[in-house]
Parts: C-alpha cells; sequence; structure tokens
C-alpha cells in the first residue's frame, strides 16, 4: 500500500494532508524519514510513524452501503462546497471510501469500504463486477433497439456490450429499462443510450457486485452483512 494511502487508512489525516505530512518529513518508516512521493509499505511488517507516533491500520474493515439520492457528489470533499457522500455517512465511522463512480444526479447504491484493495478489484474493468441500473430514457423503447443494445453500441473508447438488458416499460414519450454492466465506465449508461438516441432522463442503480439498497430510503446508510461482504470478495477475484 502506497505511504500516503496507508495514512489515510489509518485516520490520521485526508490522503492530500497525508502527501503534505511526507514533503515535510513528518512520516518515517522503519526508522527513516521519507520525504518522497509513492513508497509502498507493508502494514503487516513495516513500522510507520507519524511526528514520532506508531500509526496501527484500524483491526476491522468498515463496509457499508448507501441509497444516494440525486443532487450529491460521490466524493468526500468538494471545494466548492456541494453537497457529497460524506455528509450523509454516521459521524462514528471512521474514514472510508466510495466504490467505483455514481453521477451527482444518479441515484441508488453506493459503496463504501477502508478496504483498499477490495475496492481496487471492485471498481477495476478488468474484474468485471456487474453493476445494474434501473434507467428511464426519453422516447419509446422497442424490441429492436432493446436487440441493439444487446449486440453492442460502439462508443468513442470502444465498444459497450451489456451482461444484460430488460424492458421494464414503456410509453410512446419515455421508457424504462434495466441494464447491467462489468466495465463501469466513465458515463456509461449516459453514452450508451445517448448512443442510440435515447438519452437519460432518470439513473438509479440498483445493484453492485450483488449488493442491493434494500429498504433503505434515498440518504440512508447501513453495514453491510457477512454473507454480503462475502460476495462482494467473490466478485473481486472473478
Amino acid at each position: 500500500m502506497r505511504l500516503h494511502k496507508f495514512l489515510a487508512h489509518a485516520g490520521i489525516a485526508s490522503r492530500r494532508k497525508a502527501e503534505e505530512l511526507i514533503r515535510e518529513g513528518e512520516v518515517t518508516v522503519n526508522g527513516r524519514v521519507v520525504t518522497e512521493m509513492g513508497v509502498v509499505v507493508d502494514p503487516d511488517s513495516d513500522a510507520v510513524k507519524c511526528r514520532g507516533k506508531l500509526v496501527r491500520q484500524p483491526n476491522r474493515r468498515q463496509y457499508f452501503v448507501l441509497n444516494k439520492p440525486k443532487g450529491v457528489l460521490a466524493t468526500l470533499s468538494d471545494p466548492e462546497g456541494r453537497p457529497t457522500v460524506r455528509d450523509l455517512l454516521p459521524p462514528q465511522v471512521r474514514r472510508v471510501y466510495p466504490v467505483g463512480r455514481l453521477d451527482w444526479d444518479a441515484e441508488g447504491v453506493l459503496l463504501f469500504t477502508d478496504d483498499g484493495r477490495l475496492a481496487n478489484e471492485l471498481a477495476h474493468p478488468r474484474y468485471g463486477a456487474e453493476r445494474t441500473y434501473r434507467v428511464k430514457v426519453r422516447g419509446e423503447v422497442d424490441d429492436r433497439i432493446i436487440g441493439r443494445l444487446r449486440r453492442g453500441v460502439q462508443l468513442e473508447d470502444g465498444e459497450a456490450r451489456p451482461e444484460g438488458v430488460r424492458l421494464i416499460s414503456r410509453t410512446p414519450t419515455s421508457s424504462w429499462v434495466a441494464i447491467t454492466l462489468r466495465e463501469g465506465r466513465h458515463h456509461e449508461v449516459k453514452r450508451i443510450f445517448q448512443a442510440i438516441g435515447r438519452p437519460v432522463q432518470k439513473l438509479q442503480r440498483t445493484s453492485f457486485a450483488g449488493v442491493k439498497a434494500g429498504s433503505l430510503k434515498p440518504g440512508e446508510v447501513r453495514s453491510l452483512t457477512g454473507p454480503e461482504v462475502d460476495q462482494l470478495r467473490r466478485q473481486g477475484k472473478r
């Protein structure tokens, strides 16, 4: 684990502040002052001190799911002072990080953890963790469009081929579609539907790596159950 991330996970400071502490010579690794970025440490064997005090990682990892409301940024801080998901986490929760992206105007499942390795695996396209969305689009979606989605849609950064697509309901002016993806590319759902002439009007993530919000209302958060954490680990090792 990189040193600045190690300090952040231990609750010493944010990653940015941790980088400042390193540059200022306030951090030692195995008795040696470290001032350069990019140093990697082993949490199980290296002795890391900050301002002379030994830094320990929390013994118990934290795992949460938030039913994110729209109009909230999926980040822990914002220089412009806009609402962030940090505002929705209980104050007793130690420092955790959102897993992957969810647009400010999107709703639904957003995971949090201080398990950096698992978070990286779940967010990385290589591991293919499933993300399922309920999408309202402008215009009618018929069988022809569903077939086109299933065959794959060409985007500027390559083809996007959903794992699954299902029509939920439709009217002449709008339609609801369920779509499952594995890559998690930037704005992928919106770009897919824009490419077929059906702009997204509403976006809800209903599941991430098998975890659902359940009975959570928008803005509510809960700890994951043991079976849910096991499910995440299985997805991360795909």
